[in-house]
């Protein structure tokens, strides 16, 4: 543990103040009761949610939006699927507003409160990874994990990095597309700054853009490819993911075996991300920041019988990758 907060306390030490406070505010924390109060009539429980590619520390991150999100909808499971603290974007500039304090106190505060946390490092945030198998104040930092459902399904959660050799075309494009990428981001907040000030609701101009461009759908669609053969060597029924930025719920045949294929998307273009009910469906979620609740994009429901194997008095039915 002593390993960790030092990491905390070095990244905090790039800024003027200290950054990655190793203590929860109490400022913060009547903030989170208050507000809590407040919007106790709109809250909806989930059994798990699986959250991706918040990038706090990046000033493109909508950490208002899941800030609202998280204290207005508990959970059981919270899984962290990588690039929640964006390390890469806090070495360029140094960028920690009070909402994304607010995010990583909210976190902690769930982790010390019942609700069980995992947080499962991605590549911009890999200075946590020589920390996997251990635990950080009520949270468990693992490389990949094993969720089992409500209903028996086993869930593989990974970020996916681990697959980028096998997405990109070459380094130049690889190279050129972070470039464009940035420059997308950089309009999609001007313009989403003019539509707030319109009254119009968040939109991702840069999704947009990205879902009509050629080599974006090929690589969205071979990283998916990718994910799920790795899902299936894994003899999962689900696999979730983030990393592309890029949300989606579906399902897959691949033989005789059906699996599900989520990626949770982000919090920098699309505000989305994945939720099993307590009645044990598999939702894709996206934020409304007008109405401040989360629109259903995609269902999945999954009410076959729990398979024979699964004990219902399993007290953690959930565990690691091998």
């Amino acid at each position: 543990m002593d390993k960790i907060s030092a990491l905390f306390k070095q990244v905090s030490q790039a800024s003027a103040h200290s950054v990655f406070s190793s203590h929860i505010s109490t400022k913060h924390l009547h903030q989170e009761n208050d507000s809590e109060e407040e919007s106790s009539s709109q809250q909806q429980s989930f059994y798990a949610v699986w959250l991706s590619d918040v990038h706090l520390g990046s000033i493109d991150c909508k950490a208002d939006f899941l800030l609202d999100f998280l204290n207005n909808h508990p959970c059981q499971y919270l899984y962290l699927v990588g690039d929640i603290i964006d390390i890469w974007a806090l070495k360029k500039r140094v960028y920690w507003p009070d909402s994304h304090q607010a995010v990583l106190t909210k976190i902690l505060s769930l982790a010390q409160n019942g609700t069980q946390v995992f947080y499962i490092p991605g590549n911009h945030d890999e200075m946590f990874k020589p920390y996997v198998d251990s635990h950080f104040r009520g949270i468990t930092i693992a490389p990949s994990y094993i969720h089992q459902s409500i209903l028996g399904k086993r869930c593989l959660i990974l970020h996916g990095d681990q697959f980028d050799s096998e997405v990109c075309v070459s380094r130049t494009y690889a190279k050129l597309g972070d470039h464009l990428y940035d420059v997308l981001l950089w309009l999609n907040r001007h313009l989403h700054s003019v539509r707030s000030q319109l009254g119009y609701p968040y939109w991702s101009l840069a999704s947009y853009i990205k879902l009509r461009v050629n080599k974006a759908q090929q690589a969205i669609n071979s990283f998916k490819d990718a994910v799920l053969r790795f899902a299936l060597k894994q003899q999962v029924d689900m696999v979730i993911c983030g990393h592309i930025h890029q949300p989606e719920l579906s399902i897959h045949h691949k033989g005789k075996h059906r699996i599900i294929y989520a990626n949770d998307g982000d919090w920098v273009e699309n505000c989305t991300l994945i939720a099993e009910t307590l009645s044990g469906d598999f939702q894709l979620l996206k934020w409304n920041e007008l109405t401040k609740t989360p629109q259903i994009i995609d269902n999945i429901g999954t009410t076959d019988p729990l398979p024979l194997h699964t004990a219902s008095s399993q007290k953690h039915p959930n565990k690691k990758v091998a």
